[in-house]
């Protein structure tokens, strides 16, 4: 089946249409739409099984979809065949070839699309000094290490100027403080060549870094897209909260609404004041998020602060900061983080504190 193109927008690069992927009965992907602009860094960001790689392979086109479409500035692409899309593709286990060297490597796509020698050395030349490792021509995939294997495959993936780039999670073989220095070199990549790129991590933080916009996905279902602060700062549903850093998230009933805020009771029997919300009415369940960081301990009750006693359960040293798990009410376990730095109490297991945390902290889902 073939699609009429729509209107070229320079704005919009990438047009996702009500995409849709289901193998047999299980649908990995469910009416998936979305519009990319150009030179947009987006990610796709979800647990296993959510749908984020179906979707990049039906970009990429490794995969066709059950229905809906693909365009990419204006052309439908659904049923093109991969080599006809003008799309780049990196992944994790960089797929270099380890009998070609780096300059072959990344000279393979220039062959396949019979550009002309005298320009092959010129733009692999290039490649290698976009990603920092000019004079690596001759060395073979095993004489690099994993943070220049995987800078080659980015310069194999973008030496042939695609329209898009693809990436499905790139980083996932490195150690953390490489993959934490390659976010950013990835980043800068992109920003300096103003390339279009599809990210898929399951890492949030990864995500948060890296991203101008960010797709949250479950079960095949799109659950929020925004800007990193909007995800932190506002989740839309239970499942973006949890899965966005991380959050203490409690039950609750409403007891009374007022103008300025709303009163719940929690499962295990704390009263707490919260931001009030049109949809709030006595007795309605809620979910209540509330980050770690928002927490504090406190010397007296103060106005504008839920304020509770408890007992601190656990306490965790993670150099840079301080986990606390601090027991309230019936039961209801809050973590809270504390900076760590000269001048600022600790707390042991045992000790009887008083935390607090600014009513318009908490997040009604």
């Amino acid at each position: 089946m073939s699609r009429a193109p729509v209107p070229a927008d320079d704005s919009c690069h990438v047009k996702l249409d009500r995409l849709t992927k289901a193998f047999g009965d299980v649908v990995a992907v469910d009416e998936f739409s979305l519009d990319i602009a150009r030179g947009e860094f987006v990610t796709l960001l979800g647990p296993s099984g959510s749908g984020k790689t179906t979707t990049l392979n039906m970009v990429a086109g490794f995969l066709e979809p059950t229905q809906g479409e693909i365009y990419i500035d204006g052309e439908p692409m659904a049923f093109k065949p991969p080599h006809k899309r003008g799309v780049g593709m990196v992944f994790q286990n960089y797929a270099l070839f380890p009998h070609m060297t780096v300059f072959d490597n990344i000279a393979f796509p220039l062959k396949i699309r019979r550009v002309p020698k005298s320009e092959v050395v010129d733009k692999v030349k290039g490649a290698l000094e976009l990603v920092r490792l000019p004079g690596h021509e001759d060395r073979y995939p095993h004489q690099l290490s994993g943070g220049q294997q995987q800078r080659i495959a980015l310069a194999r993936a973008v030496v042939f100027n695609p329209s898009v780039l693809l990436m499905d999670e790139p980083l996932g073989a490195l150690d953390k403080k490489l993959r934490e220095y390659m976010q950013l070199e990835v980043k800068h990549i992109q920003e300096s060549i103003g390339i279009t790129v599809i990210y898929v991590t399951h890492d949030q933080s990864e995500a948060l870094t890296m991203s101008e916009r960010i797709v949250v996905m479950d079960h095949g279902v799109v659950q929020q897209v925004g800007v990193p602060e909007d995800l932190y700062e506002r989740p839309a549903n239970r499942f973006v909260a949890d899965f966005i850093g991380e959050t203490n998230l409690l039950q609750a009933s409403v007891e009374a609404v007022s103008q300025a805020y709303a009163t719940a009771n929690t499962s295990k029997g704390v009263r707490l004041r919260i931001p009030a919300a049109t949809d709030l009415s006595p007795g309605r369940k809620v979910y209540l998020a509330l980050r770690p960081e928002r927490i504090f301990f406190a010397e007296e009750e103060q106005s504008g602060i839920n304020s509770q006693v408890g007992v601190v359960e656990e306490t965790i040293y993670l150099g840079e900061v301080i986990r606390y798990v601090v027991v309230i009410g019936e039961g209801e376990r809050l973590q809270l983080k504390q900076p760590n730095r000269l001048g600022v109490r600790r707390h042991r297991a045992g000790d009887q504190v008083r935390i607090g945390w600014k009513i318009d902290d908490t997040r009604v889902l």
